[in-house]
């Protein structure tokens, strides 16, 4: 059974996590992706730890299955001259180089789609190819900074905060993702690849969603809520007697039956609660009467009768507790897989659940030129050319 982008070739020149993110997405669904980086290895993640296993870090593996991995010095001429033998045999090229190194290396898209007209070429920077800060470097702390992400993150008295993962580069690699598969489609009716320009900063702005749209069609700046939401009331957390619990009340008959479950009805028609509008204003009070009544009980009671109610609720769990969840487990969302160095091997799982063509491991993350012979050998470079170039550190 043919994968859904089985025959579609990657060159992947990228690093750390929103290229490499994009990458393995593309490889979960049956694309052959080829990973580029200079010999030793020049993926800054190998190196990002601890934790290790077998000398290989975590952090690279959380992003790199499903892929083939050759080791190439750009700065040599032999170098470059095989990138330019792979682009014409590929379908996609990414990288996340600063704006201007792949023109230096004679890599940008106009001299690269002279080789190869129908590439799709994704450039993933900071900040984008255009625009004052176009050349600035850009990583996801950054970007959270400067995007408002940080300011409305937290409470009134944390200060900004960082969300707990590389968010900016999660969302720009999903962005890859899509925009590459959109010109891939398109593709098939022009005949043409096309480059697709993503920035870190871009992605970021784009999620800021109701946030925004609420500061550009009042323009009052956000304040941070901590665990509250902006719009809706009661959309939060709450203490029960033994833990943590977040209770998301979307509209005003999921207010009235949680009102019923905490034994105080009469707040669903209390004109400061009876609608969202109500409840938004004086939120505070309202947090305060269920909080109370929480408290009285423990967080799996909640969880019953909000269940029993239709209530959207869930207890906060730490990371620690997601590989027994049984949804997760059904869902088959902690896979392992063999790794030559690091031995037995687990990772997180794909979401993408296919009904016909399902996402398969074929390949553990690479080892840097884990691949550079078999590659090298189907573009006709004998075994003797191979050792050569080794010596040469071309390769």
């Amino acid at each position: 059974m043919r994968a859904p982008l089985e025959g579609i070739r990657v060159l992947d020149l990228s690093r750390v996590l929103a290229g490499p993110y994009c990458s393995m997405i593309l490889g979960d669904l049956g694309a052959e992706v080829i990973k580029v980086e200079a010999p030793g290895g020049s993926d800054e993640t190998r190196e990002w730890g601890p934790p290790f296993q077998g000398g290989v870090s975590a952090y690279y593996i959380c992003a790199n299955r499903n892929k083939q991995n050759i080791t190439v010095n750009l700065k040599t001429g032999q170098g470059k001259e095989i990138i330019r033998q792979l682009i014409q045999k590929s379908d996609v090229l990414l990288h996340n180089f600063k704006t201007g190194t792949m023109e230096r290396f004679g890599l940008d898209y106009d001299s690269v789609k002279e080789w190869n007209p129908k590439l799709v070429y994704c450039s993933i920077t900071g900040f984008g190819e255009t625009g004052p800060y176009k050349h600035l470097p850009g990583y996801d702390f950054i970007i959270q900074a400067m995007s408002g992400l940080m300011s409305i993150t937290g409470n009134e008295t944390s200060g900004p905060q960082k969300m707990g993962v590389a968010i900016t580069d999660i969302l720009t690699g999903l962005y890859a993702c899509i925009g590459i598969q959109a010109a891939l489609l398109e593709r098939n009716h022009s005949g043409s690849g096309q480059k697709i320009d993503l920035s870190l900063y871009d992605a970021a702005i784009s999620s800021l969603v109701n946030i925004g749209s609420n500061y550009l069609m009042s323009g009052q700046p956000p304040i941070r809520l901590g665990n509250h939401h902006a719009n809706i009331v009661p959309y939060q957390t709450f203490a029960s007697n033994d833990g943590e619990m977040v209770i998301a009340v979307g509209n005003d008959q999921q207010f009235k039956a949680l009102c019923e479950i905490v034994g105080l009805p009469e707040l669903a028609v209390d004109s400061r609660f009876q609608d969202n509008r109500s409840r938004v204003s004086n939120r505070f009070e309202l947090s305060n009467l269920l909080q109370q009544a929480f408290a009285k009980r423990s967080t799996h009671y909640w969880q019953e009768k909000c269940h029993q109610s239709s209530i959207p609720f869930g207890p906060i769990q730490s990371v620690s507790d997601l590989p027994s969840d049984p949804q997760l487990k059904e869902r088959n969302m902690f896979i392992s897989s063999h790794h030559p160095k690091a031995g037995q091997i687990s990772m997180i799982g794909s979401p993408l659940k296919l009904s016909r063509t399902p996402v398969e491991v074929t390949h553990h993350p690479p080892e840097p030129g884990e691949h550079t012979v078999e590659i090298l050998g189907a573009l006709g470079y004998s075994r003797e050319s191979i050792n050569q170039m080794k010596k040469k550190n071309i390769i």
